[in-house]
């Protein structure tokens, strides 16, 4: 009965479509590299946040019934379909592939000539790391549960670029489980500048059984658009890849927050890569001919952004993404 719930699952229940009334807990649990986050018994995501990473990144990611929605390689390896690419696209991410920090020196650089700063993206010579240096307590609630980390962004030669304040939410929303990062981004030791390249930012790598090319998946965005074609480089609310993992119909989507200061154009292939780049700018995208000034930070800035990742059954309209949206947008 709804009178038993927290506040916070009463408003859940009220706000968000297709809730259950008495939702199973939602926990999370703090490991030595990772923070796992299970509803009831089925273990929805684990973020990963070890000092041996580039970055730290969501793997799994499990859409009800533990359904697997993003790539298991390089982390599990055999699995069907499998692709050996990109070996920096780890399921779920957060960064940007040129991160350029104004008046400081660096050691070392990039092997990528392309890369003005430096290079959070890849994982090739010269990379950028993006280290946890402190994971708060996991809080957990019935319908949520959350964990806050402080991030350094690092140079190829350790010196520190730019902090982060980051915090991850999971929820139960009954037919669909929903990933929330907010991210505070703190220009603490200079000027920073946002480079324009399409290698950004919010980057999600799919199962490669729903991916489009040589897999069973589609993906559309919020205007109706389908696949590489007509998605790629255009600015759009939400992505969202479908298909078939195993014998069961399911989906990831990428929210963008309509009150992020950069709204995000999507960096999105026919070969699994779903990404939401609020920095690219017309250098990147034929779409943005007129967007050509690069997003500043001051010294002493904040940048707040805010995704969300929605793990579902079924293709986007069975699994309302639409409705799904228009709730997160209004919190």
């Amino acid at each position: 009965m709804l009178r038993y719930l927290s506040p916070f699952a009463v408003l859940v229940a009220a706000v968000w479509p297709a809730v259950a009334a008495e939702p199973a807990a939602v926990v999370a649990k703090k490991t030595e590299t990772a923070v796992e986050f299970f509803v009831g018994s089925e273990l929805v995501a684990r973020y990963h946040v070890g000092q041996a990473i580039a970055k730290p990144y969501l793997w799994p990611l499990n859409a009800p019934g533990e359904v697997p929605v993003t790539r298991g390689w390089p982390m599990q390896k055999g699995l069907p379909n499998e692709t050996i690419d990109h070996v920096h696209q780890k399921s779920a991410w957060f960064c940007h592939g040129d991160v350029i920090p104004e008046g400081l020196e660096l050691q070392s650089k990039s092997s990528d000539k392309r890369v003005k700063g430096v290079d959070f993206w890849s994982e090739t010579p010269g990379h950028g790391r993006i280290v946890v240096i402190e994971v708060v307590k996991p809080t957990s609630e019935i319908a949520q549960a959350r964990v806050a980390t402080k991030n350094e962004w690092r140079g190829p030669d350790g010196t520190k670029i730019m902090d982060e304040n980051r915090t991850i939410t999971v929820r139960n929303l009954g037919n669909a489980r929903l990933v929330i990062l907010d991210i505070d981004l703190h220009a603490s030791v200079c000027p920073i500048t946002f480079g324009d390249t399409k290698e950004g930012s919010m980057g999600v790598r799919v199962n490669d059984e729903i991916r489009v090319a040589k897999g069973n998946g589609t993906y559309v965005n919020a205007d109706s658009k389908k696949n590489e074609k007509e998605v790629w480089g255009r600015r759009s609310d939400w992505n969202d890849y479908s298909g078939k993992v195993g014998e069961k119909e399911a989906g990831i989507a990428l929210f963008d927050d309509p009150r992020n200061k950069v709204r995000a154009s999507w960096h999105s292939r026919d070969y699994g890569l779903m990404s939401a780049n609020p920095f690219g700018r017309a250098g990147s995208f034929p779409s943005l001919k007129e967007e050509k000034e690069l997003f500043k930070l001051a010294k002493g800035e904040h940048l707040k952004l805010r995704y969300g990742l929605l793990l579902h059954a079924g293709d986007a309209k069975a699994a309302k993404v639409a409705e799904h949206y228009s709730a997160f947008a209004k919190e």
